[in-house]
């Protein structure tokens, strides 16, 4: 092992001076820059355009389109884990549906017990955080928990009796059967394609990092990081070990070597790799002289896995960083409910979805969320302004134009929030005529006071409501880091490690710089904090990349010595036979 590889050539960094950031300036310019589309924007979109068609449609033949609002709380569930392998979208899709079916329960018991406003804008309040919570702590992804809260909203100000509870549920119960059908359908076509997206993904965010300039560079080392820990999770997600894993992995493998040895990394052949993974050809094959250390990457991160994941329980155990913004989510729902039954507007769940669309992971985000919100909603009335003489026109134009607002929502929310909502605000107005014809000027004008009140006293409500262990949480970071890289150089220092120990560390250290990254980006967009330990951040994070370019260069010589020792064998054994 060369001197660059010991543990001690990697100095512990020590604590520097940090810069104090009180106050951050909440910026404007780029806020509704359009970006470009999610690569899979058209899965999510088509799978709820044909779920929601199904049973509104069928509602529609039967006269019954007044029950239209249950349908599509089932149906919306379609939306969700487009991203993961089908193994785990199967269980993750079946916990929307019974996450549907309990918030919708709440809110329907809930209206059907009491008629008291400002009762019904607390229990919307609270399930708001509660939604948002267990979305987060789950990573369940976009669009977390805003389609609950709008369904559960909406059916806590709508009549409802006892007697009525079952059947609504039954409703929802059966569109999100649909909603399962559909999401899981794919796998028919495309069983692996998931895994082959996040695959894809690391090859291009690997050989973004190699093109990088200068200035650029860091920031791409760690969305290129992150890409390969999500590739892996993705992998490992699918259950077997069949050969298509096999060949995936030998990828994410090249991808992480690209980050190890940047200059030695050709990335216009990561970004062949990556093409060759659309569709449903055979996947890219590389050396397989590298089949020995991607069977010990495999090993060493299975291994790491088998110590468990943190429960939920424990994700949410107090001193979680999911707690203030859980906090921020009630308070600020409560407080746009409140604001918007004072000023006497029939629909107070509207500033309720609104507070409760805005909260991010701190308050710079939640401020960009806003100014989108905004615009979008503003936009998204207009346009519903436009539509709506024609869907007065009959009940198959109301079905087809929320159809139609689905699908764009979809195809445009990747780009920005606001282009989505530009689609969402019109398909939210139209969803309350499937039970009466209401009158349009009192609905647009419903909707712009409270989607004001809501922006307003949601962003009033993150700024009230701090977040200051924020800095707390880039200090466990930091020392689950150090703890992470002193355990590899161990394992770098041992003659030969066990089989699987080198990976084992390894991963562990890529995901606990993944999750440096994570809390020093979420503390830098907080309010009212205490120094932040940047320049330590930094020293971290360098030794930290140090010390993985290491693992792999003590993995590739590895697998080449063995190699070169198999070579010498057979020679031998041909000379005897000589």
């Amino acid at each position: 092992m060369s001197s660059a590889e010991t543990p001690t050539s990697t100095p512990t960094p020590s604590p520097s001076p940090s810069r104090t950031r009180p106050v951050r300036r909440l910026p404007l310019a780029g806020v509704l820059r359009l970006n470009k589309p999610s690569d899979i924007w058209f899965k999510p979109a088509t799978s709820v355009v044909v779920s929601a068609a199904l049973p509104n449609l069928t509602l529609l033949a039967l006269g019954r389109l007044d029950l239209a609002m249950y349908t599509m709380a089932g149906s919306l569930c379609a939306l969700y884990a487009h991203n993961l392998p089908y193994a785990a979208r199967a269980r993750a899709l079946a916990w929307v549906v019974l996450g549907m079916l309990a918030s919708l329960a709440v809110a329907l018991l809930t209206a059907s017990l009491t008629s008291s406003a400002a009762v019904l804008v607390a229990v919307g309040a609270l399930l708001a955080a509660a939604q948002k919570t267990l979305c987060d702590a789950t990573r369940i992804g976009p669009p977390g928990h805003l389609i609950l809260t709008f369904i559960s909203s909406a059916s806590l100000f709508a009549p409802q009796t006892l007697g009525q509870i079952p059947g609504h549920l039954a409703l929802t119960a059966g569109a999100g059967a649909v909603a399962w059908l559909v999401g899981m359908a794919p796998a028919l076509v495309r069983p692996h394609g998931p895994e082959r997206r996040a695959t894809a993904r690391a090859l291009n965010a690997a050989a973004a990092y190699v093109s990088a300039e200068d200035g650029a560079r860091e920031r791409a080392r760690a969305g290129a990081a992150a890409a390969v820990h999500a590739a892996w999770q993705s992998l490992l997600a699918t259950g077997g070990r069949g050969a298509a894993r096999r060949a995936l992995e030998r990828l994410v493998v090249r991808a992480e070597v690209a980050l190890a040895a940047p200059a030695d990394t050709d990335p216009a052949l990561l970004r062949d790799w990556a093409a060759g993974l659309s569709g449903t050809g055979p996947v890219p094959r590389v050396n397989d002289a590298h089949a020995s250390e991607v069977d010990d990457e495999v090993l060493g991160i299975e291994a790491e896995l088998a110590f468990g994941k943190p429960s939920l329980w424990r994700r949410l155990a107090p001193g979680s960083p999911l707690l203030p913004v859980a906090l921020r989510t009630a308070v600020g729902c409560a407080l746009a409910g409140y604001g918007s039954l004072a000023l006497g507007v029939g629909r107070p769940y509207w500033a309720l979805v609104t507070a409760a669309s805005l909260y991010q992971a701190n308050v710079t985000l939640t401020w960009n969320r806003t100014v989108q919100r905004v615009a979008g909603n503003l936009a998204g009335v207009l346009v519903f302004a436009a539509v709506v003489p024609l869907a007065h026109a009959g009940q198959i134009f109301v079905v087809l134009f929320c159809l139609l607002f689905s699908f764009g929502a979809e195809a445009f929310i990747s780009r920005n929030y606001w282009l989505g909502s530009v689609c969402v605000t019109p398909m939210a107005l139209l969803i309350t005529e499937f039970a009466r014809t209401q009158e349009a000027g009192e609905l647009i004008t419903d909707r712009v006071v409270d989607t004001l009140v809501g922006a307003l006293l949601g962003i009033v409500a993150a700024v009230i409501v701090t977040n200051r262990r924020a800095a707390d949480h880039i200090e466990l970071a930091l020392e689950a880091t150090d703890h992470a890289r002193e355990a590899a150089e161990r394992t770098l220092a041992a003659p030969r490690p066990g089989p699987g120990d080198l990976e084992t560390t390894r991963r562990r250290l890529a995901a606990a710089l993944v999750e440096l990254r994570a809390a020093d980006d979420t503390a830098a967009g907080e309010w009212w904090q205490r120094a932040l330990p940047e320049e330590r951040v930094v020293a971290t994070e360098q030794a930290g990349h140090r010390t993985l370019a290491a693992t792999v260069r003590r993995r590739t010589r590895r697998t080449a010595q063995e190699t070169d020792e198999h070579r010498g064998g057979t020679d031998a054994r041909e000379n005897t036979r000589a």
